[in-house]
């Protein structure tokens, strides 16, 4: 169990493991409080929105609506991996789980994923109290795609708040796994995700997990990219394959003939305004 951090603790966390970050409003102060305790703190839930279009869904995370009050979460993450600060303490986001599930974050007792929940909002105990919590942009559906720069900002949040708090990867559970109501996130696999956490916490903040390093190509890794065959799209002779340095030749061209068609009408409208 821990203290919460403060706002700008969390700020400060966020910000050293190289998350984007977006304040929105007042959201160091934007809280459900009165409602109810905030701490101690136990881990990490990620959820998604089940909603499309970034804008509408901070509005939507930060105001909440007329049965489900805002914050709705601490942070919206967005496609693009943007993290939009909505709220800060107490937020209606975890609701009611599972107690055997809390207790086996809490002692980072568990195996590739906690026991499946067996209670859930109704009949849980409250999460909103013991739960950092993070809204994903997406639909929900199993099909709207997780863009690896999401995924990515999911995994540097979580890593953020357990570096900050000495958790293990263990601390981090999707709502799914809280809550026997409840299937988010749904697209990704929550165990593959906690494994993402458990490698970037094993390094220092900010660090590029070994799958983000680039990898310096040799001359002979060029020769072979470079000579690869790719399909054309304009070609439809029986042979339609072309080289890529084909491709990025002719790109090269297409940008320098359109330079020289931008010069010669902005010549003729100079002309023309004379």
């Amino acid at each position: 169990m821990a203290t919460p951090l403060s706002a700008a603790a969390f700020l400060a966390a966020l910000r050293a493991e190289g998350v984007k970050v977006v304040e929105v409003g007042s959201w160091r102060t934007h809280n459900r409080n009165s409602k109810g305790a905030w701490g101690p703190v136990n881990g990490v839930i990620i959820h998604h929105t089940v909603s499309s279009g970034t804008a509408s869904s901070v509005q939507l995370c930060y105001d909440g609506y007329t049965s489900l009050p805002g914050p709705l979460c601490h942070g919206v993450i967005d496609k693009a991996g943007v993290v939009h600060l909505v709220g800060y303490g107490r937020a209606n986001h975890a609701g009611g789980g599972d107690p055997s599930v809390l207790q086996q974050v809490i002692d980072e007792s568990y195996g590739a994923a906690p026991s499946k929940p067996t209670k859930g909002n109704a009949n849980g105990v409250d999460g909103n109290s013991r739960f950092y919590g993070f809204e994903c942009i997406n639909l929900g559906d199993g099909k709207d795609p997780w863009p690896t720069a999401q995924l990515d900002a999911i995994e540097r949040v979580s890593a953020a708040v357990c570096r900050a708090h000495g958790w293990s990867a263990k601390s981090v559970i999707g709502h799914l796994e809280w809550s026997a109501d409840k299937v988010d996130p749904k697209g990704f696999a929550m165990p593959d995700m906690r494994a993402r956490i458990a490698k970037r916490l094993a390094g220092k903040p900010g660090t590029p997990t070994p799958e983000e390093t680039n990898v310096a190509l040799t001359d002979a890794d060029v020769k072979k990219v470079w000579a690869y065959r790719l399909v054309s799209p304009t070609d439809t002779d029986a042979d339609n394959t072309r080289e890529a340095g084909t491709f990025l030749r002719y790109a090269d061209q297409r940008q320098a003939d359109l330079v020289a068609r931008l010069e010669r009408i902005e010549a003729l409208l100079k002309k023309l305004t004379a």
